[in-house]
């Protein structure tokens, strides 16, 4: 099978890109390749793919970029897709940090007919200063230890998400988990042909459950989610959110639960436009 590839999503963040890149390069597995698809980052988002291309290699190391006009995330991610050569793909922020087992683990839970959904432990902002590659490549950002000394484990769930637990316990737990098994566009994987079904991203959502929307499509198909919630949480690195509009994500509530009624797995506004659509013959 061919090697599964990380689609990192990134908009005028480096610090925190370079950061994301260093713990894919720390990762316990190696058989990956890496795409970063830039939603119009400007020229110090460049200087660190260079960096990272000759790090990882020309052949593990891919960069989409288009021009920023705005909040098109879902746009660079359905270019992503289409692009791509890999059967399975990861996604992830380039705001957040895998820990090294993170790419196994997903790896270990894909099934046909199946996405897999993850979670974030939120790093407060006091954090920020403190992050460093090294802290990334000794493992020590990763610890129990260190995250609770710098204020991450604020309750019983990141608690969880941070304890030692025997492997079982964990699965169980996140088998037996109440928590909606959705779509997380930070920390979610799924087959390329199961995204291609429904078309990928609807590009016409903004800020705000834009990522859960395929997800809801994906259920509307047969796919269903699974959870490491426990056995695989990402790092998130805090920083501002100038796009976000309260009025946009409200809408895109809404219109998710009309989604999820109606029964609805093709978007007419994602990687195949209506207009190129062939029909299914008769």
């Amino acid at each position: 099978m061919s090697s599964p590839e990380v689609i990192v999503s990134t908009y005028n963040n480096p610090v925190a890109l370079d950061l994301s890149l260093q713990a894919l390069f720390c990762q316990a597995a190696h058989d990956f390749t890496v795409c970063v698809a830039d939603d119009g980052s400007d020229s110090a988002t460049q200087a660190v793919i260079d960096e990272w291309q000759g790090r990882f290699g020309a052949s593990r190391f891919r960069h989409l970029w288009h021009p920023d006009q705005g909040f098109q995330k879902n746009l660079i991610l359905n270019k992503a897709i289409q692009s791509s050569t890999a059967p399975y793909l990861i996604f992830i922020d380039g705001d957040c940090l895998a820990c090294p087992s993170h790419v196994q683990r997903h790896l270990e839970l894909r099934a046909p007919s199946r996405f897999v959904s993850g979670s974030i432990i939120r790093m407060p902002w006091a954090a920020n200063p403190l992050l460093s590659r090294q802290l990334i490549e000794s493992r020590e950002i990763f610890s129990y230890q260190w995250l609770k000394t710098h204020q991450c484990i604020d309750r019983i769930g990141t608690f969880l998400k941070t304890a030692i637990l025997p492997a079982g316990v964990s699965n169980f737990l996140e088998i037996v988990s109440p928590v909606q098994k959705v779509w997380n566009g930070c920390n979610s994987s799924g087959w390329r042909s199961d995204l291609l079904r429904v078309n990928g991203f609807d590009e016409t959502m903004l800020y705000g459950s834009e990522d859960v929307e395929m997800g809801v499509r994906l259920n509307n198909a047969g796919v269903e989610g699974r959870h490491i919630r426990y056995t695989a949480p990402l790092l998130h690195i805090e920083h501002s959110r100038g796009y976000a509009d309260p009025v946009v994500a409200a809408h895109n509530k809404v219109y998710m639960k009309s989604v999820r009624r109606s029964g609805k797995s093709w978007t007419e506004n994602g990687i195949q436009k209506s207009q190129d659509r062939v029909p299914c013959p008769p």
